[in-house]
């Protein structure tokens, strides 16, 4: 008996603690249905916001790395917008929650100097852009197209359809290089050929042959000449001028003209060769 009489104190003891704290437990679950509330509604809101000024920025003809670095950005900022806002309304002090956000920001901040300063170097990258999106670049050291530029990376597609990640903190602090640009590009080849070579015959072989490819630019002129006189060939220097978009094409297809052309008129390229003589006196001792 001495149990149960336990059992029905324990539940009169309850039911008086909820009746007495009915109200005080309404008004709780009411803010914490409130904050609920308030971090979902306030979820859309941020996106709708965000992809809102996003679609701004595109209908401006803004740059798309430009777009997405500011879409993340502002999403971000609201979001912490609408969280102290939720908290605010379980009882939370605002001024205590942004004490505490500044003290863990401080304490991340000195924990993650890699992600501030990757961060910095994204604003700096969308302030003077160097690069905007479907660029083809060079960045600390990997090659690829600029798919997008996201608040502490940048992210490549390389030629082999590879994602490449590479830090806003490392594209920064290496040497950028546009190969997109500009609207031209010149091609560079060096050509040997033998030094038994009539050479006057050989630049205009190659002039020919670069001046009639339909895809080379008239101005500027190509640059054709000799340029060194290396250990087993005469190196001529050929330096055609296209649009960016034809580099590639046009440099394949005039590589393969000239050698067809050179051996044609059965002007020998050589290739790397050593002659070693021999001192027959030195084999009769």
């Amino acid at each position: 008996m001495s149990e149960e009489n336990a059992v029905l104190e324990g539940a009169k003891f309850a039911q008086t603690w909820f009746v007495d704290h009915q109200d005080l437990l309404i008004q709780y679950g009411v803010n914490i249905l409130s904050a609920l509330l308030i971090l979902i509604i306030g979820n859309l809101v941020v996106k709708g916001l965000a992809n809102s000024l996003a679609a701004v920025m595109r209908k401006r003809q803004m740059d798309n790395a430009v777009v997405e670095f500011i879409h993340g950005l502002v999403r971000y900022l609201l979001f912490i917008i609408v969280l102290i806002a939720a908290l605010s309304r379980i009882g939370v002090q605002t001024a205590s929650v942004i004490a505490i956000l500044g003290a863990a920001g401080l304490a991340v901040g000195l924990a993650l100097q890699g992600s501030l300063a990757n961060f910095a170097a994204g604003v700096l990258i969308v302030t003077f852009r160097p690069f905007k999106s479907g660029d083809y670049v060079e960045l600390a050291g990997v090659a690829g197209s600029v798919e997008s530029i996201q608040i502490f990376s940048t992210v490549l597609t390389t030629p082999d359809n590879k994602m490449v990640v590479v830090p806003n903190g490392s594209v920064i602090s290496s040497p950028i290089t546009n190969y997109s640009k500009h609207a031209t590009r010149r091609i560079d080849y060096t050509i040997g050929v033998s030094y038994n070579a009539d050479l006057k015959k050989t630049k205009a072989i190659l002039t020919e042959v670069v001046t009639n490819h339909p895809l080379v630019m008239k101005d500027p002129a190509p640059t054709i000449g000799v340029m060194t006189l290396a250990d087993s060939s005469v190196n001529f220097v050929v330096r055609p001028w296209v649009k960016t978009s034809d580099y590639w094409s046009v440099y394949y297809e005039l590589l393969q003209s000239m050698k067809e052309a050179l051996d044609e008129h059965n002007i020998e390229i050589p290739f790397p060769q050593m002659s070693v003589h021999i001192n027959r006196g030195d084999l009769s001792e």
